[in-house]
């Protein structure tokens, strides 16, 4: 079976791991404060936060920037429901503005009808490893006073005219196994601004500055030094696995004939977290699914319910009709795209697919 997705492990993972085993310096320390100025110098921004994870990435930077009760978040319905999640977490409410077939991404067209007198925030989700529409929603966000919230958590150094994800605003990653970078679980918070850095830091620690005296409500959302440690030797090997999945995607792309294929808009620079076909033409996904898996090629579907159709979000939502995001949510397909595929395998699930 080629697998959807598969982490690259090597001894240098290894050996990092076993150093800090040996340290006896496990907890949050100083492989934690290297992997932070590393990987904010990689972003080009002032500061990263380690966290526990992605979805803990977005809640506090929601926390930091002032969103709370009775606040609104405009966001996109198609997503991963943590993005959902962290909003409902801070007390705010998700208003839902439907995408772009083209990318998936928030359409931003449809931003500025949303906004309301409620409205703290957008929180744009750079899907698959593709930037959202970021001068339109920059321009939206500066008119009208509102904080973005970028969820990166699958667009690690995804770039608009060379500007890295997480440098528009206040930036959530995830490091989870299967993200193009991993530390097995875990998160970073992204910003230039020295006050949010700050809040984000204590809200991490129990609203922490300085050991046991405790100045805000906070969270143990802490990030360990033996995932740091990974993270480290990951983020140097980052641009080769993204150059790979480049590659891949383009090998895919000037292949496959049988399904909508996915596109990079001009100016942008997509990382390719996943390759996501569109299955439109009267054959069933779940057929299509069904005889890839057959053949031995992994399969993944990037959401098969949108965060709008979600039973605890309807009850805080309620009905909410997004055509586009519910007809991508019938035909998305995701095919391996990971770095360690070979020829061979590239090969395989071209073949195999174009036979749907």
């Amino acid at each position: 079976m080629i697998p959807i997705s598969r982490p690259s492990i090597t001894e240098a993972e290894k050996s990092a791991v076993l150093a800090v085993l040996d340290s006896g310096m496990l907890a949050m320390g100083p492989k934690t404060a290297e992997f932070e100025t590393a990987f904010a110098e990689m972003c080009g921004v002032k500061h990263a936060v380690a966290v526990s994870s992605g979805t803990t990435a977005l809640h506090i930077a929601l926390l930091a920037n002032g969103i709370g009760p009775g606040d609104e978040v405009i966001t996109t319905p198609f997503t991963f429901i943590a993005s959902i999640n962290s909003i409902l977490f801070a007390g705010a409410t998700p208003v839902f503005v439907d995408i772009e077939p083209e990318t998936f991404n928030l359409d931003f067209s449809q931003v500025e009808q949303a906004i309301t007198p409620r409205t703290k925030a957008i929180m744009p989700v750079h899907l698959y490893g593709h930037l959202c529409d970021i001068p339109g929603l920059l321009a939206i966000a500066e008119k009208h006073n509102l904080k973005i919230i970028e969820d990166a958590c699958q667009a690690v150094m995804a770039a608009y005219e060379g500007r890295k994800a997480g440098s528009f605003g206040t930036g959530a990653f995830s490091f989870y196994a299967t993200k193009n970078m991993m530390t097995g679980e875990g998160g970073m918070i992204t910003t230039n601004d020295d006050e949010v850095a700050e809040a984000c830091k204590m809200l991490r620690s129990h609203g922490m500055k300085r050991r046991y005296y405790h100045e805000m409500l906070g969270y143990n959302f802490r990030m360990m030094d033996l995932q740091a440690a990974i993270g480290l030797e990951q983020l140097k090997r980052l641009p080769e696995f993204n150059e790979k999945r480049r590659q891949n995607a383009d090998y895919l792309n000037a292949r496959i004939e049988s399904a909508v294929t996915p596109r990079e808009k001009d100016g942008y620079r997509h990382t390719w977290h996943q390759y996501t076909l569109r299955v439109n033409h009267g054959r069933s996904r779940e057929a299509a699914v069904e005889q890839l898996t057959g053949a031995g090629i992994g399969t993944g579907v990037y959401y098969p319910v949108p965060a709008h159709r979600q039973a605890h979000v309807r009850k805080v939502v309620g009905e909410v009709s997004l055509p586009v995001a519910e007809q991508m949510s019938r035909e998305v397909l995701s095919l391996p795209v990971h770095p360690l595929l070979s020829r061979s395998d590239l090969e395989k699930i071209v073949s195999e697919v174009n036979k749907l």
